[in-house]
């Protein structure tokens, strides 16, 4: 009878340790999906500007974009730059300086649209955002008559 009771406990202690290696290795490759997930849908926002959309039966996928500059984004900024120095030795006229308030208005702007897009891609309502970029517009418009 005690042979039956410490093969039973042997055999119970075995089920836990497979059970907690197993837990182990589940969240171990949950984790690994998700961390190739997330460098899938930034390489696809980096390459066709655009948010990759999860399937329907995940109700929330989100990740803190990586704070290292992508290669593709710094090629654009360096063209850009290498073409300004040129004009940048011209000086301009005394209108060099924008109105502020004109400025602030493009800056909303084309936030409110970088937004619209998102929502766009995203598969999310846009109505919200289509008002608030035809706001924008309606006050930079405002702003430029004045």
């Amino acid at each position: 009878m005690p042979d039956i009771i410490t093969e039973y406990q042997k055999w119970k202690q075995q089920g836990e340790d497979l059970r907690v290696q197993a837990k182990h290795a589940m969240e171990t490759r949950f984790r690994d999906l998700l961390t190739d997930a997330v460098h899938i849908a930034e390489e696809y926002r980096t390459d066709f500007g655009a948010v990759l959309k999860p399937p329907p039966a995940v109700t929330a996928f989100r990740y803190k974009a990586s704070a290292r500059p992508k290669a593709r984004k710094l090629a654009e900024k360096v063209k850009p730059a290498a073409a300004a120095k040129p004009a940048a030795l011209k000086p301009e006229p005394s209108a060099a300086r924008p109105n502020p308030k004109v400025a602030a208005l493009q800056k909303r702007l084309a936030t409110a649209k970088k937004k619209l897009d998102d929502a766009k891609a995203g598969g999310a309502t846009t109505r919200p955002y289509e008002d608030k970029v035809y706001e924008i517009e309606d006050e930079l418009r405002l702003a430029l008559q004045a």
